[in-house]
């Protein structure tokens, strides 16, 4: 491993880079100062970066001076996925959520942990749940804040539109509305970076141009930013906005961010659906994210189901926008895994 990676300010947390499968992947590694803390790594989404975790890295690792325990503790590892921010980015292909959650796994045990949970919302919820999947004995359990809980029936009614399903619960209900939204209007960047990752290669030396890429996420997450613009913060700041926007410029990785959806698009790896997870799973559910996920679908697509909460606000960006009631909600979470 090599680090310093860049010269950081002297209260940023430790940055390294290591190679993992011939690619670089820079983390950032923080032990807690308390004995038997519980490793967990943490993964970003698009469009985004480990800027969306750097608050919550005092709150998980230094819990007492957040409220909270020693015992709930956690020594912190948040790589970049491939493509993003300081990570390299990949010049052939495979590198999809599978080779991913392989790689976080090696990355885990090559800092000497045997045993650790992984957390992940937006691609990191998908990475979390392959991760799961792929039978790793080290695991010991995954919190989502984007779990995938739709049928492979249900995931494919949303996706074409149709009308909503008879006999559903409100709560069913909402969820299969919300998704039909995020397949009809919502989610079209995904198709156009699935499709051409490269197409969109004009807005990549224009900050002002990825900025308009960015932000156009969803409808809600649009809303709070659009607040924060207009000077009435809630959750996220113009600053954060602009650092994760600064950041994708500077290095570059616009277009390489991108491809990850190509990478799914070629493993047909559903988004939002069910994937088979049977060790423990902890779900938090924000009323703001894509679709708020129904205790019962998370019920059935988790038969391990160790954690079920819904917060009163909080969006896609959890960790990013919420982080007192994200580090809350992942401490409770893992805390039944803590003596496994």
């Amino acid at each position: 491993m090599r680090t310093p990676l860049i010269e950081l300010p002297e209260r940023a947390p430790p940055n390294f880079v290591t190679e993992i499968d011939g690619l670089d992947i820079h983390f950032v590694h923080v032990r807690s100062k308390h004995k038997n803390a519980l490793p967990l790594i943490v993964t970003h989404g698009w469009p985004g970066s480990v800027i969306e975790q750097l608050k919550i890295v005092d709150p998980l690792t230094n819990p007492t001076a957040h409220g909270a325990g020693a015992a709930d503790a956690f020594d912190l590892v948040i790589p970049s996925m491939p493509g993003y921010g300081f990570s390299g980015k990949p010049t052939t292909s495979g590198w999809g959520p599978a080779h991913i959650a392989r790689a976080w796994v090696a990355l885990m045990k090559r800092l000497g942990y045997t045993k650790f949970v992984a957390q992940g919302g937006d691609w990191g919820a998908i990475i979390v749940d392959v991760m799961a999947t792929q039978g790793h004995p080290e695991l010991l359990g995954i919190h989502s804040n984007m779990p995938g809980i739709f049928s492979a029936e249900i995931d494919n009614a949303a996706h074409a539109g149709a009308p909503t399903p008879a006999g559903l619960s409100a709560d069913e209900r909402l969820a299969y509305e919300r998704l039909s939204l995020v397949y009809a209007k919502g989610i079209g960047y995904g198709y156009q970076m699935g499709l051409r990752p490269q197409a969109p290669y004009g807005i990549a030396d224009s900050p002002v141009g990825i900025a308009g890429y960015f932000l156009d996420h969803d409808a809600r997450s649009l809303a709070m930013m659009s607040r924060a613009f207009d000077g009435q913060p809630e959750g996220l700041t113009r600053d954060d906005v602009l650092d994760n926007v600064t950041l994708t410029w500077l290095t570059n990785t616009f277009i390489s961010g991108a491809r990850l959806y190509w990478e799914d698009f070629a493993s047909q790896v559903s988004f939002f659906g069910v994937k088979g997870v049977s060790i423990p799973v902890a779900v938090s559910v924000f009323p703001d994210e894509l679709y708020p996920a129904p205790k019962s679908w998370s019920e059935q697509a988790y038969p391990k189901l160790v954690h079920y909460n819904t917060l009163e606000k909080g969006g896609h960006f959890a960790a990013w926008e919420q982080p007192k009631l994200f580090s809350e909600e992942v401490r409770a979470g893992f805390r039944s895994l803590r003596n496994s």
